[in-house]
């Protein structure tokens, strides 16, 4: 039986493992050079009925990479690359899903792993993570996957596995539509409750209602030129929309709770994404989001005042 490795062990990898392991299937961790000498113990998984479910996993490190059967990458967008780098003894048929947040990686990595085959998958489960291996799965969505090279291409038969896992999944040939729609989603969400520091389903309180409409606006007309004759109207969009900010009300988007947390953001691949393909068209909303956000960001790392600088 294939053993799927989870690189970057977050809320949503963590899910992902615990519903995997559920049906049989094997999982691994790859751990990073910090991990190394701790203790791991099992994943603890709240499930959406509530219970607790213990999930054995293997962890795995850097220099076990020659022995990834199938590696999915769930770190931040911006550490995807680096944590790559160090996979140096993957093997060339190993197939590599990128579950990463945003857009904007997928060239990078074929010039890094030009030989694998690599694949991008689009999960909307939701999850949180509560303590360090305590994780609770917070909804079900839909799960795309789909091929970013030729050798991808050949790898359609992973959809099976992860649909008896997962639920809803598909396969899809064109996934860069179905990474649209969810960066149109959270283009939206993220920069808003991370700005303003609430709730996904305060977006909804009437002091919001003015922001959120025009920034709607804003990435409905970005992402509609961008998917040409596949774009969907922008009554479906709201809706859609909509809908998510109501199902995950009381979830916190990643972005604001990297944001609370004094942690990077991944800005530069959501929002930053679309302000780099909106050639022209107007988003001063948008603009004005990512540059508080940059500018927050800059400031967790600059010195507080009166601290010493070390040597």
């Amino acid at each position: 039986m294939m053993e799927w490795t989870i690189l970057g062990a977050g809320a949503l990898g963590c899910v992902i493992a615990g519903q995997l392991h559920q049906k049989g299937e094997q999982v691994g961790f790859m751990l990073s050079e910090r991990h190394r000498g701790h203790f791991h113990p099992k994943l603890d998984l709240i499930t959406l009925s509530g219970s607790h479910q213990l999930i054995n996993s293997q962890p795995r490190f850097p220099e076990h990479s020659r022995k990834v059967e199938c590696l999915l990458v769930f770190t931040k967008a911006y550490n995807v690359l680096d944590a790559l780098k160090e996979l140096r003894h993957l093997p060339k048929s190993t197939p590599v899903i990128l579950f990463n947040n945003g857009m904007g990686l997928t060239e990078q990595v074929k010039a890094l792993l030009p030989d694998n085959p690599l694949l991008a998958g689009v999960c909307n489960h939701g999850a949180m993570k509560e303590q360090d291996w305590l994780v609770r799965h917070t909804g079900k969505g839909e799960t795309w996957l789909g091929p970013l090279n030729e050798a991808g291409k050949a790898w359609a038969h992973l959809v099976k596995p992860l649909a008896a896992a997962l639920g809803h999944t598909e396969w899809g040939d064109d996934i860069a539509l179905h990474q649209r729609r969810k960066l149109a989603v959270n283009a939206v969400m993220n920069p808003l409750t991370a700005c303003n520091n609430i709730s996904n389903g305060q977006l909804l309180e009437p002091r919001f209602s003015e922001v959120l409409e025009q920034l709607t606006d804003e990435v409905y007309q970005v992402i509609a030129r961008l998917d040409g004759n596949d774009a969907e109207t922008k009554e479906a969009y709201r809706r859609r929309l909509h809908q998510v900010i109501e199902q995950t009300a009381t979830n916190s988007s990643s972005m604001q709770q990297d944001l609370a947390c004094g942690r990077k953001t991944e800005i530069d691949y959501i929002s930053g994404y679309m302000l780099t393909h909106a050639d022209g068209l107007p988003v001063p909303v948008s603009q004005q989001l990512y540059d508080e956000i940059k500018k927050r960001e800059e400031n967790m790392q600059r010195p507080a005042p009166g601290a010493k600088r070390q040597a």
